[in-house]
């Protein structure tokens, strides 16, 4: 074996790894939403943003305690704290805004555009730009969600899309801290000290939200926001940032393209939803996009 082939194959491993846990973090985020909707059956949506972030936030520092993690340098706290505003506040509490007056289904492709919103942050962040063929096979596969969007919508966004289209943004920059962080510190910290970060706040809208929101705790409920807590505010995190952080946040990103296609599958299967022909088109030029973004180099 040569000294090129000796280099090549681990970078190989990293880069099957690295997929197979981004992968693990999407498969896990697309099931946010349907669980997000049975966390509703008990909780308001106040209710449930700052229960899910406090409950994360004292299982993350549960572990941190337990493993003896250092506190993060004072030059991490930046990204850090973009991602507790972000991933943890922000976009939980949007999201389940929207989720009020928008289907899951119609709520996943929304958010469908996140993988561009995410490769375009991390492109300012980090100053790398991606290939040409890497970009174009991007902005086709946010254009397809888009246009399912606006048709499913008639194409007239509602107040629910406003939502979901915030809490895009917001984040989206919370993926790009959260994986340019991860090549420094291991992604799991990087979520933790996040939902850590942000318990503080979590804690307090509990707090406010409980004597205006009544809980009704049915087990739905119940499933439902302990799925959102430990999974999809934690769980599921400490597999995509790491994913992130071994094959680069634009190329994770885009893996991300699957989850709405995923949510509408488990918004057929667990929510009795109806899924319209269009989405299987759709399914067929998002898959197509995804295949060229990981083929493209950047």
């Amino acid at each position: 074996m040569t000294a090129q082939d000796s280099a090549t194959l681990p970078t190989a491993i990293t880069v099957r790894t690295g997929t197979l846990l981004a992968t693990l973090g999407v498969v896990a985020f697309s099931l946010s939403f349907p669980a997000t909707v049975w966390a509703l059956d008990g909780f308001g949506p106040w209710t449930s943003t700052g229960v899910r972030g406090s409950l994360a936030g004292l299982l993350a520092a549960i572990c941190l305690f337990v493993a003896r993690v250092p506190v993060p340098g004072r030059e991490h706290w930046p990204g850090l704290l973009t991602v507790a505003g972000g991933c943890v506040i922000g976009f939980p509490l949007l999201t389940t805004l929207a989720l009020q007056t928008s289907s899951t289904a119609h709520s996943a492709v929304v958010i469908g555009i996140l993988p561009l919103a995410t490769a375009v942050c991390s492109a300012f962040l980090t100053g790398r730009r991606p290939s040409p063929v890497f970009w174009a096979a991007a902005c086709a596969g946010a254009a397809a969600v888009a246009a399912f969007t606006l048709l499913q919508s008639h194409g007239l966004p509602t107040l629910g899309d406003a939502y979901l289209f915030g809490a895009l943004l917001l984040c989206a920059a919370g993926y790009a801290q959260g994986g340019r962080l991860a090549s420094h510190i291991p992604g799991w910290q990087v979520i933790a000290w996040g939902v850590v970060a942000a318990l503080p706040v979590s804690a307090a809208v509990a707090a406010l939200a409980l004597p205006h929101e009544p809980v009704h705790l049915t087990s739905k409920a119940v499933a439902g926001m302990a799925y959102i807590a430990a999974i999809s505010q934690f769980g599921g995190f400490m597999a995509w940032y790491r994913g992130m952080a071994l094959i680069g946040v634009p190329k994770a990103s885009q893996l991300q393209l699957a989850q709405p296609l995923m949510t509408l599958a488990w918004a057929v299967l667990l929510m009795g939803e109806h899924l319209s022909p269009l989405a299987l088109v759709t399914a067929l030029v998002v898959l197509a996009c995804i295949a060229t973004t990981q083929r493209s180099r950047a």
